[in-house]
């Protein structure tokens, strides 16, 4: 096994750097002006938490951490800049964890993420960092892995743990190991890749080529030439992910691995996705990792349909993020018919193990969920909702929250932080962002929406707050409650000590008529009605013999996309 190959390359790496590695081009960028009104306010390079600190999420009533974790992904590139170079760093990320956590539990003008999602910070020629040219090193721009650590440090302070991006099916082509493997079929290194003498001829998945040729014969990259797949075959390679996967949890300290594009890892010539071999070699690997550190998470990502992505939880990764799942709240809020995302978590609920999937409403790859709801809010705080009341581990992609905008190309789906409206810097920099803002951003951002109560991000305060407090928004069971009207979509959560009614009115106008029905239940015993989310005085219920109820209407009405969270039993 070669350990560490990178550092036998050090001066190569240093070459690569500044040739590969400046700071995109493609976007036109307005002249830095002397404004000062524009100039983005620096917090303090460490904020100190409060005195009294949030607790990690633990393992707790039956689950693992994770299922008591709100995860926040963030691209730190566009996070916030600490430098003044327009690029977001870790510097920076830790600048801003008191928006995501004070670690104050008495507090909640902060977000109160739990959990936060790297994407990668390995060292890259790509502005995104998923062709990887050093699995052992930061990204430059970013920081040190002194800043690294500092950031583990201060997040555990403040409750939050770190998973971070970990690509194991694809490097790229400035990586050393596949510079010696190109060079010839006798090389080292040959075999740590894919090779074929010849092209076999057959396509990917969605028709794009996948044989690449090079003076040596044609390696395959299944999303494109600049990322050639490992040969996850070879013991050596396997060998070199585990050491990677153990560095980042023994040595860096990370709290466990996103791992991407799981269904891609090995193939069967033309069978190119979620192979047995795929399936085999991934339970390898988080075996593994479960022997270096048995509390590591590892979330995958099998962009696949439900059934697939539940084959990848049996063994291969802890979670696996619900794309199906997604779509289909999005479509029935877009609709305003309940019957799409009803359908599909009854699925789910039914099939996979309880909680050990991951939720979100949008990602990195996909067009933003604003732009989705045509900057429709109150699609956006029904979509909150849903996420956050919902059974799983949720992720909420950065700036969701402010209901940021951004279509494909990648580069707008991923552009800086909103911090403020001031100016084209948002607050994310006092240099030239290394992409411009939507053009919105001078209504929305988090500077507009911080002291606004009916504003979309304290909508999500709320939400968050509420599920870090409430056990059975975390881990409770989910049964769908029927309702006289498909607008409406409601659920329970529960536990034994905890009975929630979930209600949304999907639609775009007021309902009168939407009688909930729920012929079978686990209520023993009812309380009064407490409302811990929306507005009201829900009205009293009376359970019937089997722990359910009929034709109950908490509310004269439920205003248009309006949603609340109904205590129906707990804690007094």
């Amino acid at each position: 096994m070669l350990k560490r190959y990178g550092v036998l390359f050090t001066l190569f790496l240093a070459l690569v750097w500044f040739v590969g590695c400046a700071s995109p081009a493609d976007t036109p960028i307005p002249p830095v002006t002397s404004d000062a009104a524009e100039t983005a306010v620096v917090a303090d390079p460490t904020p100190e938490p409060t005195p009294t600190l949030n607790p990690l999420p633990q393992a707790s009533d039956g689950y693992p951490w994770w299922n008591h974790t709100v995860f926040y992904e963030i691209f730190v590139r566009s996070f916030y800049d600490s430098t003044g170079d327009g690029i977001g760093d870790l510097p920076g990320l830790i600048e801003k964890l008191d928006y995501l956590n004070d670690g104050d539990p008495t507090t909640s003008d902060d977000l109160g993420i739990t959990g936060i999602w790297l994407m990668p910070i390995n060292v890259s020629p790509s502005y995104h960092g998923y062709d990887v040219v050093d699995y052992y090193e930061i990204n430059p721009e970013y920081g040190t892995k002194e800043d690294f650590r500092r950031l583990m440090e201060e997040a555990h302070k403040r409750g939050i743990r770190i998973i971070v991006d970990l690509v194991v099916n694809h490097t790229s082509t400035q990586h050393p190991w596949f510079i010696d493997a190109r060079s010839g079929p006798d090389a080292e290194l040959r075999e740590w890749y894919v090779w074929e003498d010849e092209n076999p001829g057959w396509r990917g998945p969605e028709g794009q080529p996948v044989w690449h040729r090079t003076p040596h014969g044609y390696y395959y990259a299944v999303f494109w030439d600049g990322m050639p797949d490992l040969n996850l075959e070879n013991p050596d390679v396997t060998a070199e992910m585990h050491e990677t996967a153990r560095y980042w949890l023994e040595d860096m300290g990370a709290d466990g691995f996103r791992l991407d594009a799981i269904k891609h890892l090995i193939e069967r010539g033309p069978i190119q996705e979620n192979t047995r071999d795929t399936h085999e070699w991934l339970q390898g690997f988080y075996t593994f990792v479960k022997e270096v550190d048995p509390d590591a998470f590892v979330v995958g990502e099998a962009w696949t349909n439900t059934q697939q992505v539940l084959r990848y939880t049996d063994g291969g990764v802890d979670a696996a993020f619900q794309f199906d799942l997604a779509l289909a709240a999005i479509n029935s809020i877009n609709s305003g018919f309940a019957t799409q995302v009803a359908r599909e978590q009854r699925a789910i609920v039914r099939d996979f193990p309880p909680g050990q999937y991951a939720t979100f409403l949008t990602n990195h790859d996909q067009n933003r969920i604003m732009s989705q709801f045509q900057d429709d809010v109150g699609k956006a705080k029904l979509a909150a909702t849903w996420l956050l009341t919902s059974p799983g581990v949720p992720f909420i992609y950065y700036g969701e929250e402010i209901g940021q905008q951004g279509t494909k190309p990648d580069e707008d789906i991923r552009r800086p932080m909103q911090w403020t409206s001031d100016s084209y810097r948002v607050g994310f920099t006092d240099g030239r962002p290394w992409r411009v803002p939507y053009e919105d951003f001078e209504t929305k951002s988090v500077a507009l929406q911080q002291d606004d109560p009916d504003s979309l991000l304290n909508h999500y305060r709320a939400l968050i707050h509420l599920r870090n407090q409430q056990t059975a928004l975390r881990v409770g069971d989910w049964v769908q409650v029927d309702s006289e009207s498909n607008r409406v979509y409601a659920y329970l959560r529960y536990t034994d000590d905890e009975v929630l009614l979930v209600v949304m009115n999907l639609g775009p106008n007021e309902l009168d008529e939407y009688a909930l029905t729920l012929e079978e239940g686990p209520l023993t015993a009812v309380s009064t009605p407490t409302l811990l989310f929306g507005n009201g005085d829900p009205a009293e219920l009376t359970l019937n013999a089997a722990g359910g109820f009929e034709n109950y209407t908490p509310f004269p009405n439920l205003p248009p996309q309006s949603s609340f969270v109904i205590q129906l039993y707990g804690p007094e």
